[in-house]
């Protein structure tokens, strides 16, 4: 398993002042301009149940928002889905999908990739399928066919092999490379919470709401979260724009009504 990341340069300080009123700015006004943006939050490298973890699902329960649950297969276990078991895996705010195999980079230079095109289709296949079945066997038909790639990277030839494999659509970041409109659809995530590059506290937050502001006026809201680079910072503003989100004009979803809506 992954040791946790780094804290981004947004959870270094106090919130800034106005937080509240800024997010609140940008969903009043994209919905002036005639947007009823769709908002998902994507927990990724999602395992054993631990302090962060349990954090997140309290706040989403207690809020009744939804989250979608990209469960990492290689670090599942019949102990952890028993864990996992306190936080009712059937509420209909969960959508439990597949992260990967194991998230293990096999790229011997570069980006990191668990599902690149150095690896042969036989290998990746059988990582796919090894992943799904353990995915099916712990969630039963609580598991969502929905493939998320670790690092937000994968080759065509893994989407191809999604594809023939049945999976219903991928979930990258926006505008990932290569596009895979033309094979599954692609339910990307536009907004990045926990594992942005920035080293300054306000360039940070001008980014974030710059990326969230473009999020919403395109008509889809798309959150990216990673419990284990949380603190207590993190946690705070978390609750507020969870908070703001529900008595705003959106419409909070999983990826079951974006594919819902993808075969309409």
């Amino acid at each position: 398993m992954e040791e946790p990341g780094r804290i981004s340069a947004l959870w270094t300080g106090e919130l800034p002042d106005g937080v509240r009123e800024k997010i609140r700015h940008i969903l009043e006004n994209a919905c002036a301009a005639g947007y009823r943006p769709r908002v998902f939050f994507r927990a990724d490298d999602i395992a054993a149940d631990d302090e962060h973890f349990s954090r997140l699902m309290q706040l989403f329960a207690a809020r009744r928002m939804p989250l979608c649950l990209a469960a990492v297969p290689g670090w599942l276990d019949h102990l952890a889905r028993e864990k996992l078991r306190r936080y009712d895996p059937a509420s209909p705010l969960w959508c439990w999908h597949q992260h990967g195999w194991n998230h293990a980079n096999h790229e011997p230079e570069g980006k990191k990739c668990e599902f690149g095109e150095s690896r042969d289709r036989a290998a990746i296949r059988a990582d796919l399928l090894r992943g799904r079945e353990r995915l099916a066997l712990l969630f039963g038909d609580l598991f969502v066919p929905v493939f998320t790639p670790p690092w937000n990277r994968c080759g065509r030839t893994t989407l191809e092999t999604l594809a023939k494999l049945g999976f219903q659509a991928v979930s990258r970041f926006a505008n990932g490379d290569p596009p895979a409109a033309s094979i599954l659809p692609d339910l990307a995530v536009n907004i990045d919470l926990h594992t942005r590059r920035e080293r300054d506290f306000r360039q940070g937050w001008n980014n974030f709401f710059e990326e969230m502001d473009a999020a919403a006026r395109s008509g889809c809201m798309g959150f990216m979260l990673h419990h284990q680079r949380m603190n207590n910072a993190a946690f705070a503003f978390l609750d507020i724009l969870l908070s703001e989100l529900e008595s705003a004009r959106v419409d909070c979803c999983t990826f079951r009504e974006l594919l819902a809506d993808s075969r309409g």
